[in-house]
């Protein structure tokens, strides 16, 4: 089924679009030696979080409009292209220890880097938006070629956008990640414990307001 946003420009989830051969190499993250799906895998530890009332983190619903349909049988209907009513913003929203939560999930397979081109401009709009508002918004990086996860704060996921046109740079480096996030031990329950990064980050951050970038 064809997504696109409301400008009409195709909708691929998380990463940049892949060519046809780099969509049937990758049908799955490998998290180890399990084929499993990164976002999969946050929504299970969403369920975990709010099943011992530690957090409320949903993922965000998605207004679409369906324009074609097609009915195989009287019983059927395959809904064959569909658009976006506006455009998205980040994935998740919730509520952890009295702070707002706002963030995204992207993944890549690259080794060395992760690439701007992952996110979009009103994306990073929305973040900043959120931290003038003193949420806590940030981003859980999945290397699925290093088996690696990392928080990284919105912040600074703004900060080096917009050192885009200056420096020319369309791609964070992992040495960069590594210096300036935070790892994320893939577990069992939950899965992806990203909330000890967020409270490490807040721990980090305390008497400083978290709008002043």
């Amino acid at each position: 089924m064809a997504f696109h946003y409301p400008n009409g420009t195709p909708y691929n989830n998380h990463e940049a679009p892949k060519s046809k051969k780099q969509v049937k190499n990758q049908k799955s993250i490998q998290f180890g030696k399990r084929g499993m799906d990164f976002e999969e895998e946050i929504n299970k530890s969403n369920a975990f979080y709010l099943s011992r009332n530690i957090a409320v983190v949903h993922k965000k619903p998605t207004p679409v409009q369906i324009v074609k349909v097609d009915y195989p049988s009287r019983s059927a209907a395959v809904i064959k292209e569909a658009y976006f009513r506006q455009a998205s913003t980040t994935d998740y929203n919730g509520v952890y220890n009295g702070y707002y939560l706002d963030f995204e999930a992207k993944e890549t397979k690259n080794k060395t880097s992760f690439p701007l081109k992952n996110f979009h401009q009103h994306q990073i709009d929305h973040i900043q938006q959120c931290l003038t508002q003193n949420g806590i918004c940030f981003v859980l990086l999945w290397f699925s070629s290093l088996n690696r996860c990392f928080f990284f704060s919105g912040e600074e996921l703004i900060t080096h956008w917009s050192e885009q046109e200056n420096t020319g740079k369309k791609s964070l480096p992992l040495s960069i990640i590594e210096r300036k996030g935070i790892e994320i031990q893939i577990g069992i329950a939950p899965r992806v414990p990203y909330l000890d990064a967020v409270w490490q980050h807040i721990q980090s951050n305390k008497g400083v307001a978290f709008n002043d970038n």
